[in-house]
């Protein structure tokens, strides 16, 4: 069953994290959520980054002073397939090393039981009336009904067709919601009828295009992000 997620109310969508905890924070401060706020976190708060068990403990502690809901990215997608011994290099390859650092331990399955069962917890996809909420995105070419029909729902969490410039140029998308996405990076973040995509890279902090951490406010669709600064040693 998906989490209820209501329109009358503000909802906050928050693109990749990939273990940045400092710039999490600084925009959950920024945002200055209040008690009718619903935050719709979109996926891969793991891997690459050097905080990833920060930034979990810091999010199980937000969602029990505000309402939280966490879409399956495909980095928590491979870290479950890797506690299933399926695929287990390409989590550890993809930054899964890192993660496991990060709790210093070697072994995923020694995450803390509580980490382990947040993770399973997330959704694939959560719709409302007007938005549809996934980490990858859609095939653009196909109805929403259709991509739920023709797809399996860990599809979306790899998606990334409708980033294509063929679909930014011609803004033709087959949706009757506004998909709201990350996954893909991006300099900046898209704003299309049918399209918000909001993954400006936020662990990709040495490249000067990228390396923010991204929010939007709906339904006013308002942007706010917070720089990831590059610290040396």
């Amino acid at each position: 069953m998906q989490p209820d997620l209501s329109e009358s109310r503000r909802i906050i969508a928050i693109g990749d994290v990939h273990g940045c905890i400092l710039p999490l924070k600084k925009l959950i401060r920024l945002l200055k959520p209040e008690a009718g706020d619903q935050l719709v976190f979109l996926g891969d708060l793991i891997d690459r980054g050097d905080h990833s068990k920060e930034v979990i403990d810091y999010l199980i502690e937000l969602s029990s002073r505000f309402s939280c809901h966490f879409i399956m990215g495909n980095h928590e997608l491979m870290y479950l397939e890797y506690l299933e011994n399926q695929n287990t290099e390409q989590w550890l390859y993809c930054g899964g090393r890192a993660t496991l650092k990060s709790y210093n331990i070697l072994n995923g399955n020694d995450l803390p039981d509580s980490h382990r069962v947040f993770i399973r917890s997330f959704q694939y996809y959560i719709q409302t009336e007007n938005y549809f909420f996934t980490h990858g995105g859609l095939d653009p070419e196909l109805s929403i009904i259709d991509n739920l029909r023709y797809y399996k729902p860990e599809e979306f969490c790899w998606q990334k067709v409708h980033m294509r410039q063929v679909f930014l140029e011609s803004n033709n998308y087959n949706w009757n919601k506004t998909v709201v996405c990350a996954h893909t990076p991006v300099p900046e973040p898209v704003m299309l009828d049918h399209l918000i995509a909001i993954d400006t890279g936020c662990v990709y902090n040495e490249n000067p295009l990228m390396g923010k951490l991204t929010a939007v406010v709906l339904p006013e669709r308002r942007i706010i992000n917070i720089k990831n600064p590059v610290i040396s040693l």
